[in-house]
């Protein structure tokens, strides 16, 4: 895999990453703290941006990037208001 098609991959799991969360901080805004549904909107796309990474062959560098954006995507998403 070449330089260029990698960073494409980055950029665009980075950008689902946040969307994804975005929807999911949202969600968590609209319920009580510290319950249940609140815990699993911060847990629930986890699993999702994991076999998203694994499929895509990257490394576990890019971790550290793809944390930065789920919180980006959670903060975001609890200031969105309706």
């Amino acid at each position: 895999m070449d330089a260029s098609s990698k960073l494409a991959i980055v950029i665009g799991l980075c950008s689902l990453t946040t969307m994804i969360n975005l929807l999911f901080g949202l969600l968590r805004n609209r319920t009580r703290k510290y319950s249940i549904n609140w815990f699993l909107c911060i847990h629930a796309p986890i699993p999702f941006i994991f076999l998203a990474r694994t499929f895509s062959h990257l490394g576990l560098a890019f971790v550290p990037l793809f944390v930065l954006a789920a919180l980006t995507g959670q903060i975001l998403g609890g200031k969105i208001e309706f």
